[in-house]
């Protein structure tokens, strides 16, 4: 039987990730308990928690994992996980997503970023970072980007076996094809390789990072009489872009006729429009790019762009604020 390196009050070892709806964390937090429960004899139980809106919203994955002979007794979330993986930088702007880490935790985030760079671009205070250009090897190895993050929680925890993993990855993923399964079984043994890791001293006398509660800011105690709804089905700020796979339209202007077909075709009106003359002296709407804020990456407008002025890039090879195109509204 596996024995856990480390233990909260309860006798669990813990582990939560952030992650955006669409990216696999529900699944990768099933195939490590699979692997834990099954082929590692301890006890471990898996769930999730998001809104009704899944792909491309927050979500929350949880493992909670046990020794084999006793019962887990507690089904409330992860608050203070040993692990805290971070599947999107984004992520920060949104929720309080270091919350509750304990003191000296581990944290795991997919970026580019050094260690000390991501402790400073989060605001952590110390402990065990580790940081992985998850994208580049979700590109490279055509996978999605939760396979990637098991291999990186496999390596961290030093205690969940890679082979029980594997075997869990290989179940899992085994309905679509041998194919898919070693494609993703490299990427996560890429990802057990290929992380940079820095410790930093946790603060004197600081515990944990203090658990911040998110609350609704209208609720039935001050919402306006009648119930009105005062930002019904604005958008304006929404940033869909954690919901990118490592891909982005990039738009040729020397090739564009400003014909608009992308812009029917984009399911979120991520084309900045605007007055202007076209190359034959014609007035019209003139197409002056994208505004990356909206842009999944869905690349429905390179498929259908007449002139190949659209064309499907790596995100990583380009500063997308320098080439955004922000609408004015």
């Amino acid at each position: 039987m596996s024995a856990l390196p480390i233990k909260n009050e309860n006798g669990y070892f813990e582990i939560r990730m952030e992650a955006i709806g669409g990216m696999g964390a529900n699944l990768a937090g099933k195939m490590l308990a699979e692997a834990a429960v099954i082929h590692m004899d301890l006890n471990g139980t898996t769930f999730s928690s998001y809104g009704s809106e899944k792909t491309g919203t927050p979500l929350k994955a949880f493992v909670r994992l046990g020794p084999g002979d006793e019962e887990i007794a507690i089904g409330g979330p992860v608050v203070n996980p040993h692990i805290l993986v971070i599947f999107h930088t984004i992520l920060r702007d949104i929720l309080p997503v270091t919350s509750g880490l304990i003191k000296d935790g581990i944290v795991i985030v997919n970026s580019t970023m050094t260690p000390a760079e991501a402790k400073e671009f989060f605001d952590l205070p110390g402990g065990h970072i580790y940081v992985l250009d998850c994208d580049k090897i979700v590109i490279e190895e055509k996978v999605k980007i939760n396979t990637v993050m098991m291999g990186a929680i496999t390596k961290v925890s030093n205690f969940i076996e890679p082979d029980a993993v594997r075997k869990a990855i290989t179940k899992g993923l085994g309905k679509f094809g041998d194919k898919i399964v070693q494609a993703n079984i490299k990427a996560f043994e890429r990802a057990m390789n290929e992380m940079q890791y820095e410790h930093f001293d946790w603060p004197e006398g600081m515990d944990e990072i203090p658990i911040a509660k998110v609350t609704q800011k209208i609720g039935y105690m001050n919402a306006p009489l009648g119930g009105a709804i005062l930002n019904p089905g604005n958008t304006i700020d929404r940033d869909v872009s954690g919901s990118r796979a490592g891909w982005i339209p990039v738009w040729h202007e020397d090739k564009c006729t400003h014909c608009g077909i992308c812009e029917t075709a984009c399911p979120d009106l991520c084309f900045t429009f605007e007055k202007g003359v076209d190359k034959n002296g014609k007035e019209g709407m003139m197409n002056r790019g994208i505004d990356y804020q909206y842009c999944k990456g869905c690349l429905k407008c390179v498929s259908v762009c007449p002139v190949d002025a659209l064309t499907k890039e790596k995100e990583a090879d380009f500063d997308v604020d320098k080439i955004r195109r922000a609408k004015t509204f």
